[in-house]
């Protein structure tokens, strides 16, 4: 799958599931990601941004179209290609980057999926170029993620809807160009949901910038409606027709987010490791030490479980199918095997791991998050259960 700097450990194993080009995008993404971001992760993690322009430089490789129709500038549906963009973005180390980088993949898919013709030609070219920001607004200060009772509310008025209510924990809340809302326009339930476009600027709408234990580098935003005048043609799908076009998103988000914990671990595994090489202790290197060997071969074990799934799920979605189940079930086997690789590496690099500017002690903060995003793991149990009809 990738060309790593290891010993084998059975990570450098390439997937039989890679085309000749997506070994060549893969080595296209790594050298990007080498020189444009890499360097500069601890510096806009620090600085609680990173610049506008990393949007056009990711558009001009092609990591923004990911996923997205090609007569929009995308590369199509292609669930092994977004898996293999996610841990090579995840190596990298910084969640923060992922997360206001790629904001447009949770963002911009209802459009694509149900948008009218001119809405899809109005937004989606600017956003996969880098031009524009994409943003998802689904989650309330109120009821967190629970979609069936949105308070947020929009009334039809003439040519226009009018907007009230507020929005919270939005990834690229502050810089986004376009938010793909979740609004209540009918009946109380799943049945009265519908998604419309709001767009910078509009009168009304205003946010207020959060600050989080992890994702430094990401924007991230309450935002406020108050009588916000939205064009009936930024409505997405029909009218209270929202709810599906929420749950449409779910599949690829819950597996791009377990990718890149397995990108994170493959991160911070590669830090550990050059690390234990040169620290010495009583007179020789860390990885002479047993106990040290043991704590990489764990890691390892556990890590070839997660991507053994994770490939599986990439190949069966590509070939139509919706396994709910198994991705709730890997999203959660992801989160907790990253938690425990981060802990592990965290201990093998001791102080040094817990000073700011490693991979580490980077991650080792972010996996929290990661076992929030897209549904946190009692959630993700939940809906598994559901499907499995216990």
């Amino acid at each position: 799958m990738m060309s790593l700097n290891l010993p084998d450990f059975g990570l450098k194993r390439k997937s039989t599931m890679f085309t000749e080009e997506h070994e060549a995008f893969r080595d296209v993404l790594s050298r990007f990601i080498a020189k444009e971001i890499s360097p500069y992760v601890s510096q806009w993690d620090e600085a609680n941004e990173f610049p506008r322009e990393l949007y056009k430089k990711a558009a001009d490789v092609g990591l923004l179209g990911i996923m997205f129709p090609e007569e929009y500038g995308g590369t199509g549906i292609d669930y092994p290609l977004s898996y293999l963009s996610a841990v090579e973005l995840g190596r990298a180390g910084s969640g923060g980057i992922n997360a206001g980088l790629m904001s447009h993949t949770i963002g911009t898919p209802p459009i694509a999926h149900l948008g009218s013709d001119e809405l899809k030609a109005r937004v989606i070219p600017s956003v996969l170029a880098g031009e524009k920001i994409s943003a998802l607004a689904i989650t309330e200060p109120g009821g967190g993620s629970d979609v069936q009772n949105l308070k947020t509310v929009a009334r039809r008025e003439n040519g226009h809807y009018v907007l009230n209510g507020e929005k919270t924990f939005i990834t690229s809340g502050m810089r986004a160009d376009y938010y793909t809302v979740a609004v209540r326009t009918g009946e109380t339930g799943m049945g009265g949901i519908s998604l419309m476009l709001v767009e910078k600027g509009m009168e009304g709408f205003t946010q207020t910038p959060l600050h989080k234990m992890g994702w430094w580098a990401s924007d991230t935003a309450t935002l406020h409606f108050d009588n916000v005048k939205v064009p009936v043609e930024n409505l997405i799908g029909g009218e209270n027709a929202g709810f599906m076009g929420i749950m449409m998103n779910f599949n690829n988000e819950r597996l791009f987010l377990a990718s890149a914990c397995y990108g994170h671990m493959l991160g911070v595994f590669e830090e550990a490791l050059d690390w234990a090489k040169q620290r010495e202790t009583f007179g020789k290197p860390l990885i002479h030490r047993q106990v040290i060997r043991h704590k990489f071969v764990d890691m390892a074990m556990k890590m070839q479980a997660v991507r053994a799934v994770l490939e599986e799920l990439a190949q069966r979605l590509q070939l139509g199918e919706s396994p709910i189940t198994e991705i709730c079930m890997a999203k959660n086997l992801a989160t907790s095997t990253l938690e425990y690789v981060a802990n592990e590496c965290l201990q093998i690099l001791g102080g040094a791991g817990y000073m700011r500017g490693t991979k580490v002690e980077r991650i080792y903060r972010e996996t929290k998050v990661m076992t929030i995003g897209g549904g946190s793991s009692e959630i993700m149990k939940d809906l598994a259960s559901r499907q499995m009809g216990i």
